[in-house]
């Protein structure tokens, strides 16, 4: 028969075994690097546990004019997949895969939405967006889209997973209708004569064609751009001459613009909106769907009622 000493041997590694998966598990999720924070949220709620993810571009980062770092490089070479925005806006991404030596799948998280055309007059600045405005996320219809490329994607790369994958997205689609609902609710409390205001660059182009609030911006859809005198001077006369009520700053913009067109014009700041990225964990729009309930809650708070 086996000595007690055998036998509880035998039971530490028994219990080591039994412990060995979770960690194995943990080593063994698949890496994904994500251009923007906005995609690294979608990337973490549609691949759970199986997925480590990191986001090149962090929380209150700036794509436009994001220089990517020794650290990128190398988690793009360790990436199984890169899923990127597309539409022009990481203009110094193909130069870090080239340089990076990947061999990840690239997917963009676009494909199958149609792009809207940047509003070149509103700020007139030439960037290297091309025509087309890349902030597609701020319409939860696309975001939609987003999730259902990147299932896909991740379905593709990880078969075993692909059941985890479908789940993970039905659930998270569901939490978007929810999301969806509660803006245009929002918008709906706003007077209409009062659905206007002023931000920084012109990233709610999509916002504003899904539910009707008109943002104008002194800069055009890239934050490479930069407002002339003559571009800040039309846009408080048009804020007095529409009675625009407030404007709002950017996480990821400069706010002195924003502060000098407001003490100019004589609206008030409304506050601040998630616009290219999300916060950190810490702050109001850490995920996707906080972002989006923050930025209508301040719209509303500024728009629905009181003096412009």
């Amino acid at each position: 028969m086996p000595s007690r000493r055998s036998l509880a041997a035998t039971l530490v590694a028994g219990l080591a075994l039994a412990a060995l998966p979770s960690a194995v598990f943990a080593q063994d999720k698949m890496p994904v690097v994500a251009s923007l924070s906005v995609l690294a949220d979608f990337v973490k709620q549609v691949g759970g546990d199986r997925v480590s993810v990191t986001s090149l571009v962090g929380p209150n980062g700036d794509a436009h004019v994001y220089s990517p770092t020794p650290a990128d490089a190398k988690a793009m070479t360790a990436a199984k997949l890169v899923v990127i925005n597309g539409l022009h806006l990481e203009g110094w991404l193909p130069r870090l895969i080239k340089s990076s030596g990947t061999k990840a799948t690239v997917v963009t998280a676009t494909k199958g939405i149609k792009p809207i055309e940047a509003t070149e007059e509103e700020g007139g600045h030439g960037h290297d967006h091309g025509h087309d405005d890349p902030h597609a996320w701020q319409d939860i219809a696309n975001a939609r889209i987003y999730v259902a490329n990147i299932r896909d994607a991740l379905a593709a790369a990880d078969p075993a997973g692909k059941a985890s994958y479908d789940a993970n997205a039905t659930a998270y689609l569901a939490r978007l209708d929810v999301v969806e609902g509660e803006v245009k609710a929002a918008v709906a409390r706003i007077p209409a004569d009062r659905r206007k205001a002023i931000t920084t660059h012109d990233a709610f182009g999509y916002f504003i064609k899904a539910y009707g609030i008109d943002f104008i911006a002194p800069q055009g859809v890239s934050t490479e751009s930069e407002a002339s005198a003559k571009d800040v001077a039309r846009i408080i006369r048009q804020i007095k001459a529409q009675k625009v009520p407030a404007v709002f700053l950017e996480n990821i913009s400069n706010p002195r613009l924003i502060e000098q067109i407001a003490r100019e014009s004589g609206a008030r700041i409304g506050g601040e909106l998630y616009s290219d990225a999300l916060s950190d964990a810490s702050g109001p729009a850490g995920t996707y769907i906080d972002m989006m309930k923050h930025n209508i809650s301040e719209i509303e708070k500024a728009l629905a009622a009181g003096p412009a």
